[in-house]
């Protein structure tokens, strides 16, 4: 069978001869489909000159997809010894232009990897540490960031929290999160028959474009803020805000919002400013 992208063997050949069956541990779901991981390098943008890095390529399918599409190098970071070697096998048809690193993504840091030029994450996200891997870039200091977008992998409901906005059901602290620091929009969404073993859910792919002037604000400040009145999201802020220790009233009037109001009412920059202002009660005389 001839491959869409190059002239690789068949990802269920490498696979079998790898004895790489998907382990639930890992949060494995493989793409073994080759148009559609070429569809999914294309959503990424023009990737010529770019330095991609990618999260859990198991096979392969999205790295050759990556490769194929004109990356000038793909930082592959997978935990996985199994899929090393298979890995090698694409490393050794693109020579220069793969380098695949042995390790926990969490623990991760690639700027020494990276060379001049844009650099962005294209992946499909083990589920089990995508909100975890996504928190991380976004608390990437300093900002701008090293990347010029993230393409991720997600299952579509919590990629539906992270694109809501003030006015959607799903508006959470994901989406504060998320819309703070980046334009989030979700790109298209993926059957779960694409993938080996099929998810019991659809997954979507979702583009993150840092914003390069976020308003100010400290991250861990907003994630405890938006954790205070999302926790208790049916009641009113003035409520759910008395968790954070200080006068919710004081806090709401300097951030200008109705004490009457709910969390999923107050948009990204409403948060922004109640943050400012909680730091602000915190801070002595």
């Amino acid at each position: 069978m001839t491959s869409p992208i190059d002239d690789l063997p068949p990802l269920r050949d490498v696979i079998r001869r790898h004895d790489l069956r998907a382990r639930k541990s890992l949060g494995q779901n493989f793409l073994l489909d080759l148009n559609l991981t070429a569809r999914i390098a294309r959503a990424a943008g023009p990737l010529d000159g770019v330095t991609v890095v990618e999260i859990g390529p198991g096979p392969g399918g999205l790295t050759r997809a990556l490769l194929a599409a004109g990356a000038r190098k793909v930082i592959a970071i997978e935990r996985d010894a199994r899929a090393i070697a298979a890995l090698d096998e694409i490393a050794q048809h693109y020579p220069g232009r793969l380098e695949v690193v042995a390790g926990d993504a969490l623990e991760f840091d690639p700027r020494p990897y990276l060379n001049d030029g844009p650099a962005r994450v294209v992946a499909n996200l083990p589920y089990n540490i995508a909100t975890a891997l996504l928190v991380a870039w976004l608390s990437t200091e300093p900002w701008p960031p090293w990347y010029d977008r993230l393409v991720l992998m997600f299952q579509r409901e919590v990629a539906e929290r992270l694109v809501a906005t003030e006015s959607d059901k799903e508006y959470g602290r994901l989406s504060v999160l998320a819309g703070w620091r980046t334009r989030a929009k979700m790109l298209f969404d993926i059957n779960p028959s694409a993938f080996v073993p099929a998810p019991k859910v659809t997954s979507s792919l979702v583009e993150f474009v840092p914003r390069p002037s976020p308003m100010p604000c400290d991250m861990r400040t907003l994630e405890r803020v938006t954790a205070a009145a999302f926790g208790q999201r049916r009641k009113m802020l003035r409520q759910s805000l008395k968790s954070l220790g200080v006068d919710p009233l004081r806090l709401l009037t300097a951030a200008g919002i109705e004490p009457t109001a709910r969390a999923e009412e107050i948009p990204v920059a409403g948060f922004v400013t109640l943050t400012r202002a909680y730091e602000a009660a915190k801070m002595p005389p």
